[in-house]
This record gives C-alpha cells, structure tokens and sequence, in this order.
C-alpha cells in the first residue's frame, strides 16, 4: 500500500461498509474495496487492523480506522473540513451527532438487526427487531414531514450513517410503506450525484 492509498475493507452487503463507500464516493476520493468475509475477519491479520473483527476498517496512508461512524467524522475533517458534512457550530453539530448515535442504537438493532437475522441467520430477537423498528420509523417519519434531511437542509454524516439499513429494511421483513416521509427522505438521498447503491442480497443456490 503507498502512503496515498485508501483501502476500505469490507463486504458489499454491509450498510455499515456502505455508508462509507458512500462518503468516499461523495468527496470523490478514490480507493480500493478489499472483501473482508467472516473468515478474513478471524484472522490475524485482520485483527492486526481491528482487533474487535469488525467491518469497516479504513487505511489511509499510515492510519487505520475502525468503526464506520468515527470513519465519517474522520473523512469529513480530513478531507471536507470547511464542507457542511459535520458543521462546526455547536447546534448544528449536535444534530449530526444526535443522528449518528440513532444509527448505531435504534437503526442498528432495529432495521439492521432484522435483515441480519432474516438473511444471515444472526442470531438476535425478530420481535425485538421488528418493535425497535416500528418506534425508530415511526420517528423518524415525523421528523422528516417538514424536513428534507435529517440533520440539515442538505445532506450531512446524518444521512449517510441512517439511510442504508432503512433502505434495505425490507430485507428483514420491516416495511416502508407506512413511512411516505421516511421514503420520500431515501428518495432524495439516491437521487445525489455520487450515489450509489448497495448491492442486492442473492441466496446461494442449495
């Protein structure tokens, strides 16, 4: 790896790796995806990298990031520092930050927990997921009846930290439907320039 090299090291169907491949796309920084399946992550190697074994790490040069939020606060300071990704005055701040800590609580065990345990077979709660899931769409959906974004006026980490695992709920059996706000919001946000989506689950033939 040259010094000037990023490499993110995921999987394709994780919304955690895909809210970063999303930043990347968004500040137009080039890099190179390596797969990080279940058994890469066991390994020493990778443990080198995150020793929890989790996905998504980032290299940059010389540092190596884990944990996908702390990821976007670090591409939005290094490499938009004057853009309106992570705002610098206090209120405005602390929306973003509100929204983070939502994606990794009541998103993450909610619209994330169901599609994990519906096409993955995590091992978790499906009534727990699913009721975490109502009462985190259901605010959301409120939130955004007079709002375009979720933080802003524009799109913020906010957005990108929230939309893929409320995108993909409908994998784990959580509807959309009943959130017109909530789909209008995702509508707005792949109608961006540098979106791009994430990949479609597809079982393994038996």
């Amino acid at each position: 790896m040259t010094k000037s090299e990023i490499v993110l090291h995921g999987m394709g169907l994780s919304g955690h790796t895909h809210r970063v491949a999303l930043m990347l796309n968004a500040l137009g920084l080039p890099y190179r995806f390596v797969d990080a399946p279940g058994d890469v992550r066991a390994s020493a190697a990778f443990r080198a990298l995150n020793p929890l074994g989790q996905i998504p790490v980032l290299q940059d040069g010389d540092l190596t990031l884990a944990d996908s939020n702390a990821i976007l606060v670090y591409l939005a300071r290094r490499y938009a520092p004057d853009g309106a990704w992570l705002p610098q005055e206090p209120v405005a701040a602390a929306a973003v930050q509100r929204w983070l800590s939502i994606a990794a609580g009541e998103v993450m065990h909610g619209p994330a927990a169901a599609r994990m345990i519906s096409l993955f077979g995590f091992p978790d709660d499906p009534v727990r997921a699913a009721r975490i899931s109502e009462r985190v769409l259901t605010f959301m959906d409120g939130h955004l009846a007079d709002r375009t974004f979720l933080a802003a006026d524009h799109v913020t980490l906010a957005d990108l930290a929230c939309y893929s695992y409320v995108a993909h709920a409908p994998d784990g059996g959580v509807a959309l439907e009943p959130y017109p706000a909530v789909r209008a919001w995702l509508g707005r946000v792949e109608s961006q320039p540098w979106f791009q989506p994430m990949p479609d689950f597809v079982p393994k033939a038996a």
